[in-house]
């Protein structure tokens, strides 16, 4: 028995030290996972937005964030004309310009 005792009555033995670099290999992947899933095709999306938006020119079809389809009357720096009607024309700032109408599946 008395080696039993002296067995339990050891210190316990220090584990090597697992390696800093694999303890944060999961987290780094984690990131580099929601760049290319999440982040990337946001900006490449935000990019293509902004120069249609920058191309857009008298006579264009258009949708607005707020689902109103129209055709654009007149363009300046910061806003544009959309005509919605026949002699309707609505004053609205580019950002509210979503994309035109080829973009929209024709439902059946």
């Amino acid at each position: 028995m008395s080696l039993l005792n002296l067995f339990l009555s050891m210190p316990p033995q220090a584990a090597d030290a697992p390696n800093p670099i694999m303890q944060f290999a999961p987290f780094v992947l984690i990131i580099v996972v929601f760049y290319f899933f999440m982040i990337r095709p946001q900006m490449k999306r935000q990019k293509e937005l902004r120069k249609y938006r920058e191309g857009l020119k008298k006579g264009d079809k258009v949708i607005t964030n707020g689902g109103i389809y129209g055709k654009v009357a007149e363009v300046k720096e910061e806003f544009i004309s959309v005509e919605i009607a026949e002699n309707v024309k609505v004053k609205m700032d580019k950002s509210a310009i979503v994309m035109d109408m080829s973009d929209v599946a024709v439902k059946k």
